[in-house]
């Protein structure tokens, strides 16, 4: 489709004259093919530009589906000057919190669980800005076995030593054992030296 037929939703009419006001020049069947292969060649280099630049993003591009009762993060940057989220620059976030997807209003459109705080904002949303998530219950740690301090800290505390090693620097070698910690997987057990047991 052209471009111009894209905007206005119609076809473009041949214009019969492209020239300036001062020159007058008489309408003949040569002028009007000469403005048709003009728009030909114009609509051929229209066509071939657009290919080019897609062809660079059809590498790119790829088909996302959401379905309805899904998780996804939220994109935070376009709303930079509008409505900001923590920290100013740097710093800044990229995506927000988890939001529950509520219905699909488009293709590529849909409307997200918003908690009262954004009732300002719309709450349809382009797929470009959201991010499939998808939590792994192993993952989470129950607030309840964790004793956790007034200051909203708490101690690690090691369970089991898994293994022993020894780092051989070029004067001295340092005694290495790997930790099993409470509240985490085999995965996270972590080499600390030997001094740390006594």
């Amino acid at each position: 489709m052209a471009p111009y037929e894209d905007l206005y939703g119609r076809k473009c009419h041949t214009p019969l004259c492209w020239t300036k006001l001062s020159e007058r020049r008489v309408l003949g069947p040569k002028l009007v093919s000469e403005m048709e292969n003009n728009i030909k060649l114009i609509r051929y280099r229209l066509k071939a530009t657009s290919d080019w630049q897609k062809s660079y993003v059809d590498l790119k591009r790829k088909d996302i589906e959401f379905s309805v009762s899904d998780q996804v993060l939220l994109k935070v940057s376009p709303w930079k000057k509008v409505l900001r989220f923590g920290p100013i620059g740097k710093l800044s976030l990229r995506f927000i919190r988890l939001y529950r997807i509520l219905k699909c209003v488009r293709l590529v459109a849909y409307q997200l669980e918003l908690p009262p705080k954004l009732k300002q904002i719309h709450d349809v949303f382009h797929i470009s800005m959201l991010i499939h998530c998808q939590s792994d219950p192993s993952q989470i740690v129950s607030i309840e076995k964790i004793e956790v301090r007034l200051d909203l800290t708490f101690e690690e505390e090691p369970i089991q030593i898994l293994d022993r090693a020894f780092k051989v620097l070029r004067k001295k070698t340092i005694p290495l054992v790997k930790f099993l910690w409470r509240n985490h997987g085999t995965e996270e057990a972590t080499w600390e030296p030997e001094v740390l047991i006594r």
